[in-house]
């Protein structure tokens, strides 16, 4: 009996040690809080759908934020690295559906990725990215300042974001010049600015109202903005206009750009495959991070 219990204690540490550390995003309370929302915990409700027959981790509330590095296999590490955003509609966080899973794809292709936790839901009197995009900044920051300690190349580090995590990508690519926060330590002093952006079904990118659509004016795109990766179904409940904007003020300021839109597909498949095609998205992204030399041609 002894043994058996002993080996099941081995095997739990074991795992335990295998999974990475959430390490802080700031050394106290972030910027802008007051108090905690209340225990994270996963939301889901019965009733709630599931993805491609499985179900999703849906986090809420987060006001510890904290960023996860998943490190690719030391064989075939290629020293990239890209912050993952899960979507959510800026409410709750995806966490396993468009961040585990999408780290371990990452990972499988020789990317580090570095899954950001980022404050949900909206805080009360300020946009609804204002938090996120704190989170954002100084996750990025610390990445690239620690890049050289972490086995890291500082010159490849780029962002992937789902649904609200799009808007979020979106947003620190077009406002990287200045960190919406007083600076708490070095990691504040280096850039910001991702070498390379994916948008997946991004949402909020398009403003809404009688005229036709536009490009929401927090994002302000300039040819300083990284190169971007976008993909989108025509079919998409938030609007395949957030692609299309995006993408057009992309092209008007010469920032290399790829998008690619598909007739249906929906919203918030994530990398789980179904019989649309549009599920084949992480081949295109592969071939496009190849293109860049993120990845071995």
């Amino acid at each position: 009996m002894c043994k058996l219990s002993c080996l099941l204690l081995l095997t739990a540490a074991a795992l335990a040690a295998a999974e990475p550390a959430p390490l802080p995003l700031w050394p106290g309370t972030p910027p802008g809080e007051q108090a905690a929302l209340g225990p994270e915990m996963d939301t889901t409700k019965p009733s709630d759908g599931l993805v491609a027959g499985r179900g999703v981790i849906r986090l809420g509330p987060v006001s510890s934020p904290t960023m996860t590095l998943y490190r690719a296999p030391a064989d075939g590490n290629t020293g990239a690295t890209v912050l993952v955003f899960p979507g959510g509609g800026y409410n709750i966080l995806a966490m396993d559906l468009e961040g585990t899973e999408v780290c371990q794809w990452l990972n499988s292709l020789g990317v580090n990725c570095a899954l950001v936790k980022y404050r949900v839901p909206v805080r009360a009197g300020l946009p609804r990215y204002g938090p996120p995009l704190q989170d954002a900044q100084r996750a990025l920051g610390m990445v690239r300042y620690r890049a050289a300690g972490w086995g890291l190349d500082p010159k490849r580090i780029g962002i992937l974001g789902f649904s609200a995590g799009g808007h979020l990508v979106a947003a620190l690519s077009t406002n990287f010049d200045t960190r919406t926060y007083p600076a708490v330590d070095d990691a504040d002093k280096v850039s910001c600015r991702p070498d390379f952006t994916l948008l997946i079904y991004p949402a909020y990118l398009a403003s809404k109202g009688d005229q036709a659509p536009a490009l929401a004016p927090e994002l302000k795109v300039t040819a300083n903005t990284p190169p971007s990766f976008l993909i989108q179904a025509e079919d998409d409940s938030v609007g395949v206009e957030n692609t299309l904007v995006y993408y057009a003020a992309l092209r008007a300021a010469r920032v290399p750009a790829e998008a690619h839109l598909y007739p249906i597909g929906g919203h918030g498949y994530g990398l789980r495959a179904t019989l649309k095609p549009i599920t084949g998205w992480p081949r295109l992204a592969e071939a496009w991070l190849r293109s860049l030399g993120v990845l071995p041609k």
